[in-house]
């Protein structure tokens, strides 16, 4: 963490060099948009003992929508810097986005099946009830174990969000130099990365209001419960980024839609049987 400031601190100190005929208001605008998505999503997600922000009813689907205008800003960045590798890697964005934000949010919406509210406070005290007991130890009703496949296939495809290797495709050093944000110097690069990791601790909040029972921890104040999971997923995707290889872009595109979306429709479909089958039997 210090070394990432110590960068942004020397970054901010460089020149700013703005290339010749770029759409100036576009390419001005794109790197606000990425760091503002990330920080409003983070309004509505509880982060124990009454920390946070708002707690609208529909605070999931918020929560998505804020984060999703970063998507915006990938392609205004692409578009607006006049260079092909620039509009290739916002094109490349849009794509990953859309092939991995679908199975991301349906995922989420096995969640809500299961909880029947929208509010991320229900969800979260939903998961402080207990799911059974071993050996005097009471294990509660995460979501991560009562259904750790959908767990699982929301955190890859919060992953391919992000934009963490092996899901880089959009920036891709080595086909595209550096995708969208190669135009990019000085302060508008740090906002950049500096949304991007934004992004990868909000993926991590949600994860964890969703899967791992937010801020709910033995012992500890919520706060630091909640801080440590989301810290814990964000050197998840630093393991990820050191141990796999990046894939091919059609090999990233074909995971998301032949896979990824067929398995979370799937999850879908079979969370909504179970409950219903508990719900009848309960009746």
């Amino acid at each position: 963490m210090l070394v990432i400031v110590a960068d942004s601190v020397r970054l901010l100190s460089k020149e700013l060099i703005i290339p010749e005929n770029v759409d100036r208001p576009a390419w001005d605008l794109g790197p606000l948009i990425i760091p503002f998505s990330a920080l409003l999503g983070f309004a509505v997600i509880p982060m124990g003992n009454g920390i946070h922000l708002a707690d609208p009813e529909t605070g999931i689907v918020f929560v998505f929508a804020v984060s999703s205008i970063a998507s915006v800003g990938l392609i205004m960045m692409g578009y607006a810097s006049n260079n092909k590798f620039s509009l290739l890697g916002g094109l490349r964005a849009i794509a990953s986005n859309i092939a991995y934000e679908i199975p991301l949010v349906v995922t989420a919406a096995s969640v809500i099946i299961f909880t029947g509210t929208l509010q991320m406070s229900e969800i979260v005290a939903q998961q402080a009830q207990p799911l059974f007991s071993i050996a005097g130890v009471t294990i509660p009703q995460w979501f991560a174990f009562v259904n750790p496949f959908a767990f699982v296939l929301f955190i890859i495809a919060n992953l391919a969000e992000v934009g963490r290797n092996p899901f880089d495709i959009p920036e891709a050093p080595t086909e595209i130099v550096a995708g969208y944000q190669t135009e990019y110097s000085s302060v508008y690069f740090v906002l950049i990365y500096l949304g991007e990791f934004i992004h990868i601790f909000l993926g991590g909040a949600i994860a964890t209001t969703l899967f791992l029972g937010g801020p709910a921890g033995p012992v500890l104040p919520g706060f630091i419960w909640f801080t440590v999971k989301i810290w814990m997923f964000y050197l998840f995707t630093q393991w990820v980024r050191s141990a796999i290889p990046r894939l091919r872009v059609d090999q990233f595109l074909d995971v998301g839609w032949k896979g990824m979306l067929v398995l979370s429709f799937a999850n879908l479909a079979l969370t909504a049987i179970i409950v219903g089958v508990i719900r009848w039997l309960d009746y």
